[in-house]
């Protein structure tokens, strides 16, 4: 009935593997929980593999590093199941009926996204800025991410058909940073029916606030290499629809020039003891004005 689906990279999924055994178990379905991990240390390989062994789950190991979106192929490709619940090494189920929730609406769509919460206690200096985007950004209720479906899927807590997976997710082997988008866009063309229920997971692997900084300045590039010109794109990404105004209007340029020139104020704002994501998003807006074409 099931496939849980895990990409793992040099992260510790004991606790959350456990969780999600009592909870398949309790909620008497057919199952499968599947991990791959995409060429950790192999501390992590050894203690995720053992884990796993001891719940018998399945744990496929990749050769070389291909990244979330690769490795997501695989375990989709290898699935027992046509229903998929994908989820990120780094999270934890909120409440202690999760896979039970999901079981309950399981086929009332093709895509049923669950969302993400943060504990916001303790604060620590050092991820403060990924904290802050996550609660202002990504902890919305279904209610609100229902506004604009296709704008807020989060493949971090993701329960999909099989095939509409396979079909959607990218097809490419590059191995780039913030490809949600990508498989968001597809989704909207497509008009697959899409649920937002209120069933999230902590997401409790913080990145710092620089390593966060850094890939979401690669999700841009990746953004404007890959979807700039696809048609109705403005839609579900706010980015790329400024950006595009900007273009249209022939001010993407002189952004580009400002920008070169207050870069440094922004970073400062934003690498800070209490960034402003306003910061952040001026600064991601010249910088793909400030990308070459």
């Amino acid at each position: 009935m099931l496939s849980v689906l895990i990409p793992v990279y040099n992260y510790d999924i004991t606790n959350l593997l456990q969780v999600l055994h009592k909870q398949c178990i309790n909620a008497g379905i057919p199952f499968e929980i599947v991990v791959i991990d995409d060429k950790s240390d192999t501390f992590y390989v050894e203690k995720n593999k053992t884990v796993a062994a001891q719940l018998n789950f399945k744990f496929i190991k990749n050769e070389v590093n291909l990244g979330r979106t690769q490795s997501r192929k695989l375990l989709a490709q290898a699935a027992l199941y046509d229903k998929l619940l994908f989820l990120d090494a780094d999270v934890l189920p909120v409440t202690n009926d999760f896979i039970a929730t999901y079981i309950k609406v399981i086929n009332k769509a093709a895509v049923i996204l669950g969302g993400i919460a943060y504990k916001t206690e303790p604060k620590e200096p050092n991820t403060v800025l990924r904290l802050k985007y996550g609660i202002e950004r990504e902890a919305k209720s279904a209610q609100i991410r229902s506004l604009n479906p296709y704008g807020n899927i989060l493949s971090a807590n993701l329960l999909i058909d099989k095939h509409v997976f396979l079909e959607n997710n990218f097809s490419g082997e590059t191995n780039l940073y913030g490809l949600d988008i990508y498989f968001a866009y597809n989704l909207y063309i497509k008009q697959v029916t899409i649920l937002h229920i209120n069933n999230p997971v902590y997401h409790i692997g913080l990145e710092s606030n620089e390593i966060f900084f850094q890939k979401s300045l690669n999700a841009v590039k990746s953004r404007k290499d890959i979807l700039l010109h696809k048609k109705g794109i403005e839609n579900i990404n706010s980015l790329l629809k400024h950006y595009k105004k900007l273009k249209k209007y022939r001010l993407n340029a002189l952004v580009a020039f400002g920008f070169k020139i207050v870069e440094p104020v922004l970073k400062r704002k934003i690498l800070n003891s209490n960034p402003n994501l306003f910061y952040l998003d001026l600064y991601r807006l010249g910088y793909i004005c400030s990308l070459k074409n």
